[in-house]
């Protein structure tokens, strides 16, 4: 069965549940109302055959009955069905001589005498046209007590059920064309819920369509703070996390090709160059004076490949978290004044300047090692992108004890799509790749940027091609245990 019809029959079937239930409940209301009244309308004409007919003497019994009131009330009653029974204080029947009423039994006398009107149904003979009928009645019974509380007088007065039968026949069937009416509303209400909600789901079913289908550009359109809307919402994230998902895909595959060329490159330079210069000595291609320098170009090529590789393996180590970090305390500025130590020669080739504004009491958690292989590649990486520069290198802790260090540079910069990529392996500021002066093989600021997440730290870059970069080291503080 489908949805729109599921939804149509469960509306349908709480709004008929519903009609019945308040119709069932209205019926019974409306039964206990009309014998309510019809017990007061009786109650009130006993109390006037009272008035009418019954005669107390002054010390408040019981003396006699007034003929003549009675019989104009009793012919006026019998035109509305109506039939009354006067009893005397000895349960005897003073009127009239042949009344069809029952007789009072002693538990209904007793609370007579003690003031209290009693309502019942029982079968009568009624005088009718034709002669004398058996009639269900519904009788209410009141007794009428002097000054002193004594019982005086007891007036039984009933009316016929089929009176009120017929009244409640009406009532019955109003309520039945009623419960028509309300069924033939209740399918076309059902229908427009149904019909309703079923849009707004099957508008979501066809975004889910069309995002199976590749396009990741849809919006479902919310308008409320129902179930719905709230699946909707999540729909329009969801729809949102995969185009950005399919988007790192795309980047991260286009990253692997580029990945495995410049992978590729950065061995087949040092392999080519060893190749070349080994047939040179193999066929004494290379003069005896040369031979040496080969030698030596050889040694570094192949110490470049064990670097390389050994990178590779140091990445995937700390990518995977397969290192150990031996964490300490450890005074930042004595890092900072012997990695200047070994950088100063490189420094003054490239005529760059250190400027240094760190404390001797700045302190940071880390793993000695790795710190130092963190702040060397930042420091390197500077000098490698600087020319005549300056070179600053600043440290602090924070209010939460963080270890702050920025490193920042006057060199070249970098821009956006840079700035993106400086993360990744073998990414070099040369896209070109024939230019080796930026970096030996894109792999120290990816080391860099795992090990800081090793320790729980964080690295931002922040740059502007031609203006210099900025890069800023944030390690936390031992834990407290």
């Amino acid at each position: 069965m489908k949805l729109l019809y599921q939804q149509m029959l469960g509306f349908f079937v709480v709004i008929l549940t519903t009609v019945i239930v308040f119709g069932i409940a209205f019926i019974q209301f409306s039964n206990r109302m009309v014998y309510r009244d019809t017990w007061k309308q009786l109650e009130g004409y006993a109390d006037s055959v009272f008035q009418q007919s019954v005669v107390v003497s002054t010390s408040g019994d019981f003396e006699g009955i007034q003929i003549a009131g009675l019989e104009s009330s009793e012919r006026l009653l019998a035109n509305q069905s109506v039939h009354f029974t006067i009893y005397n204080k000895q349960n005897t029947i003073a009127y009239p001589k042949n009344s069809y009423s029952p007789a009072i039994n002693s538990k209904q006398w007793e609370k007579l005498k003690k003031g209290e009107m009693i309502t019942t149904r029982s079968d009568r003979h009624l005088n009718q046209v034709g002669g004398q009928r058996k009639h269900t009645t519904t009788d209410i019974i009141k007794p009428y007590r002097n000054q002193s509380g004594n019982l005086i007088a007891v007036i039984s007065v009933g009316s016929p059920v089929a009176n009120i039968e017929s009244n409640m026949r009406r009532i019955q069937h109003n309520l039945l064309t009623a419960f028509l009416i309300s069924g033939l509303a209740a399918i076309v209400i059902a229908y427009g819920l149904a019909k309703y909600s079923v849009s707004r789901i099957d508008r979501i079913r066809k975004a889910a369509h069309k995002i199976g289908e590749g396009n990741f550009d849809v919006k479902v359109q919310t308008k409320g703070n129902d179930e719905i809307d709230g699946l909707a919402t999540d729909f329009n994230h969801m729809a949102k996390s995969l185009k950005e998902s399919d988007e790192e895909i795309k980047r991260q595959e286009q990253r692997r090709r580029e990945f495995l060329a410049d992978a590729a490159h950065e061995m087949r330079t040092p392999l080519t160059t060893i190749n070349g210069l080994l047939e040179g000595l193999t066929y004494d291609a290379i003069p005896e004076d040369s031979r040496e320098e080969s030698l030596q170009l050889m040694s570094n090529e192949t110490k470049r490949l064990i670097r390389l590789v050994n990178d590779n393996l140091d990445y995937e180590k700390i990518r995977t978290n397969q290192i150990i970090l031996n964490r300490g305390d450890i005074p930042v500025y004595h890092v900072v004044n012997n990695l200047i130590e070994q950088l100063q020669k490189k420094a003054n080739e490239a005529k760059d300047q250190f400027v240094v504004h760190v404390a001797e009491d700045v302190r940071v958690y880390a793993d000695y090692d790795r710190f130092v292989q963190i702040i060397f590649n930042i420091m390197q990486n500077a000098i490698q992108f600087t020319t005549g520069g300056t070179i600053t290198i600043a440290a602090h802790n924070d209010e939460t004890k963080n270890c702050v260090i920025t490193i920042s540079d006057t060199g070249i910069g970098m821009s956006e799509t840079q700035m993106k990529n400086i993360w990744e392996r073998y990414y070099k500021a040369d896209p070109s790749r024939k230019n080796t002066k930026y970096g030996e093989s894109g792999l120290g600021m990816a080391i860099v940027h795992q090990l800081v997440k090793a320790h729980g730290g964080e690295i931002v870059v922040d740059s502007k091609l031609g203006k210099g970069t900025t890069f800023t080291v944030t390690m936390p503080p031992e834990k407290s245990k």
